[in-house]
């Protein structure tokens, strides 16, 4: 039965090609449940997002290990039959042949891309851009190292991280593309001008565009400012969270239930992940 379903280098290969035109949204599941109903969806891809998964295990997004996240990576990887790329985080070390070591073992998960930023986990809000660099030099070479079909993606954190410089962004973002970078991402950019900035100044690489609020745009809109990967990050993970914060919150403050009206019913639910199943096992 498993070998009907498609390889690690097959998801890689995919992956690769979704890359080379037109433009993609690549949502970002939390756990499998979500995962297995975004494919179902018919999206070709999907992200792991650092917050939405660390938010359910009880955890503030950064606080999770290495190992932790690793763990979670595999079963995503395992649960789904679309490529699925790993927000990697600052790739759990500072110094670049920590991150090459992280990366290695990322890889050894089966996703089919990964996401390395250039902020490390303290109060500084940047690495120096000499030691992001070597840090994304040091992931091209592991990738490489293990055949090189892993999208490989740099990000510069500069707009969440408190540090809104769009020509630092962008210098960031070049040199990351000349370092090896298969895909650049600049999260926190949020205008028109800003996007298409970003895109022309590191074209042709594919850019991928964090549209994680309610900022106007359709994906056609943003498709046609150029980008070619539109993610939500911990967007849909909030979403559920929202309405659990609400609901339970309206129940022990007021005593009122009123968050359950229209709910998808648990038979829906059951419908839906039994079919699922039954085509896993087909």
């Amino acid at each position: 039965m498993d070998n009907l379903r498609p390889s690690v280098a097959d998801k890689r290969q995919t992956f690769r090609k979704l890359h080379e035109s037109g433009c993609f949204v690549i949502p970002n599941p939390w756990n499998v449940g979500s995962a297995r109903y975004l494919e179902g969806l018919g999206f070709k891809a999907l992200a792991t997002t650092s917050s939405g998964h660390a938010h359910a295990q009880g955890r503030a997004d950064g606080a999770q290990n290495r190992d932790d996240v690793l763990a979670h990576l595999r079963e995503l990887v395992e649960a789904t039959d679309i490529p699925v790329n790993a927000d990697f985080e600052n790739g759990f070390a500072d110094d670049p042949s920590g991150v090459a070591d992280s990366v290695t073992r990322c890889i050894a998960t089966g996703v089919a891309g990964l996401s390395i930023e250039d902020s490390p986990k303290s109060a500084t809000p940047l690495y120096d851009l000499d030691v992001a660099v070597a840090r994304v030099k040091a992931a091209r070479a592991a990738i490489d190292s293990a055949g090189g079909a892993v999208v490989f993606t740099a990000r510069a954190e500069n707009f969440i991280r408190g540090v809104r410089d769009l020509d630092d962004a962008i210098r960031r973002l070049k040199a990351y593309k000349a370092a090896g970078a298969d895909c650049l991402y600049a999260p926190g950019i949020t205008t028109r001008e800003q996007i298409a900035a970003v895109v022309k100044a590191v074209a042709p690489t594919p850019v991928n565009f964090l549209n994680g609020g309610a900022l106007g745009f359709t994906v056609s809109d943003i498709a046609a400012m150029g980008v070619r990967r539109i993610s939500v990050g911990g967007s849909l993970a909030r979403v559920a969270m929202d309405a659990f914060v609400r609901t339970a919150t309206a129940i022990a403050k007021e005593g009122r239930f009123d968050g359950f009206a229209g709910l998808i019913s648990n038979a829906e639910l059951n419908r839906f992940f039994r079919e699922d199943r039954k085509k896993l096992s087909s």
